[in-house]
């Protein structure tokens, strides 16, 4: 019977050995996916900083319009003291 245990064994450690092959195979394929995505993810967010820096000068140069704007609303809307001469 020891014959028979030991074979056994070795087909069951083989047959673990070729699974944990397998587990390792696709970590690494599954670490290659998350590698790219890091990469991609990097670029987008230095494109995200871009845009945010390019709406904060249009949320800048609407700011000055309105309020230059606002001003001279405000200066027509007040009567214009009569000078004396």
């Amino acid at each position: 019977m020891a014959p028979q245990s030991s074979s056994s064994g070795g087909a069951v450690k083989a047959r673990q050995l070729t699974h944990l092959h397998s587990q390792l195979a696709q970590l690494s394929a599954n670490l290659a996916d998350t590698e790219n995505l890091l990469r991609m993810t990097s670029v987008q967010a230095e494109a995200m900083r871009g845009l945010g820096s390019w709406h904060g000068g249009l949320f800048m140069a609407a700011s000055k319009v309105l309020g230059e704007e606002s001003v001279r609303e405000q200066a027509q809307a007040q009567p214009q003291p009569e000078r004396k001469s």
